[in-house]
């Protein structure tokens, strides 16, 4: 990878984009850091301890900010609504027939997508701001509490919420044209990276116990740091793996040419879904503790309901394990259609060796589906428990680098890095007429 790098830098156009690329990660660090007016910083700091937070929606938000949702910043809901709104477009563009016909329309199809997807956005950020906010009142943080000057702060802080959020939507798009890689994936790249030195500090506190007695944590912290780079490895691999359907193409003549007659293959990677499934399975099992956080005192019995859906409790684990594996199975169905595969073989001239066209290639697709997409939940399934069942065992449990968060850092750094390698290709290649 640094080798890639270091050959991009010594191609001029290259070398413009990473430092665009670079401009805007700074920008967004930068304003990751600029509080919202009216709040109040020490109450916010207690409001958001990582003791308060613990496994809610609001530590999954900080996680994906880079920490500037517990800083209430003016990017603190980072790029969450843009990926909620990308969600909800793919999710409508299967259930809606004009939204398919749209997607379906090319290049000026997916720019009407994309325009609505950013209104979307917007829509959401707003909502997500204006709920960020009751909490912040509700949690006495804002400074003015009644009047005209609580309104105008409400006004504000939300129209501040929002802006950073259509800010970075704009932020992301720029590196998308003018830089390298996906400009929102990007973004998602620096707010995680940006939490390393806090995993770091961690660590050194780990440390620090196992120096003054605690020894069990002489040997855990150096087991973590192994187990986090042979856990990068697997990511890589199975980043990597596909399953290959042979295919064969039939010879037609078309005027005096003869086409086809070649064989190939139809790749099917392992990794259908990506971090989806983990991402929606996490965010459906924080609601529990997002309920309790806004409502602290509802009696016994549900606070020791509650309790159940402690992040890293049984119930928890066991839940998490199988929504991961549902919801890698509804992205596939919503994403990859065999029927589909099976027709657009069928119009090439293109059959399975051994499998009739029709129906029995559908069917043999959807069974190869079903079988990788088990595959891959199952790997996104162990990496995610993997940090909840070590930091359990070992009683290290405010490690704030998850199974998530790893493989979105692997995954965006991999298809960079591809990106960069084909660009590359591009400007070295000569062509058929040298």
């Amino acid at each position: 990878m640094f080798k890639t790098i270091q050959n991009a830098w010594r191609i001029p156009d290259l070398r413009k984009k990473l430092l665009f690329t670079l401009l805007i990660i700074i920008a967004f660090r930068v304003g990751s850091v600029i509080p919202v007016p009216f709040l109040d910083m020490t109450a916010l700091a207690n409001a958001m301890s990582p003791q308060n937070l613990g496994d809610s929606i609001f530590a999954y938000l900080n996680t994906l900010s880079g920490g500037a949702f517990s800083n209430a910043t003016i990017f603190a809901m980072g790029v969450t609504p843009y990926i909620n709104s990308s969600i909800i477009m793919q999710l409508l563009t299967v259930a809606i027939p004009p939204l398919e016909r749209m997607a379906k329309e090319g290049e000026e199809g997916r720019k009407k997508i994309a325009t609505i997807t950013r209104y979307v956005t917007v829509g959401l950020g707003l909502l997500q701001g204006a709920a960020y906010f009751w909490y912040l009142f509700a949690s006495n943080i804002v400074s003015y509490r009644s009047g005209f000057e609580a309104v105008f702060a409400a006004f504000v802080i939300i129209l501040t919420f929002t802006a950073g959020t259509a800010l970075m939507m704009w932020m992301g798009e720029q590196i998308n044209q003018y830089g390298i890689g996906n400009g929102i994936s990007i973004l998602l790249f620096a707010g995680i990276v940006a939490r390393f030195p806090l995993t770091i500090s961690q660590l050194g506190e780990f440390f620090n116990l196992g120096l003054q007695g605690a020894t069990q944590y002489l040997f855990f912290v150096p087991l973590y740091v192994i187990l986090f780079l042979a856990v990068i490895w697997v990511i890589v691999f199975m980043n990597d793996a596909e399953r290959r359907i042979p295919v064969q193409y039939a010879k037609r003549v078309v005027g005096r040419k003869m086409y086809g007659g070649q064989s190939s293959h139809l790749p099917i990677k392992v990794g259908l879904g990506g971090v989806l499934p983990i991402i929606f399975a996490s965010s459906i099992l924080s609601i529990p503790a997002t309920i309790h956080q806004f409502f602290p005192n509802m009696g016994d019995f549900w606070n020791g309901l509650w309790s159940l859906f402690d992040y890293g409790g049984w119930l928890y684990s066991i839940l998490f394990f199988i929504l991961i594996i549902m919801f890698a199975y509804f992205y596939t169905t919503i994403q990859y259609n065999p029927l589909e595969m099976s027709n657009n073989l069928r119009q090439n001239n293109g059959t399975i060796p051994g499998i009739r066209p029709g129906k029995p290639t559908t069917d043999f697709i959807a069974r190869i589906l079903s079988r990788i997409t088990l595959i891959g939940a199952l790997f996104l399934a162990v990496i995610a428990i993997f940090p909840i069942a070590f930091c359990g065992a070992t009683g290290m449990r405010a490690l704030s680098m998850g199974g998530t968060s790893i493989i979105i850092l692997v995954g965006v750094a991999l298809e960079t890095v591809k990106q960069m390698e084909s660009q590359m290709m591009m400007r070295h290649y000569k062509g058929f007429l040298d």
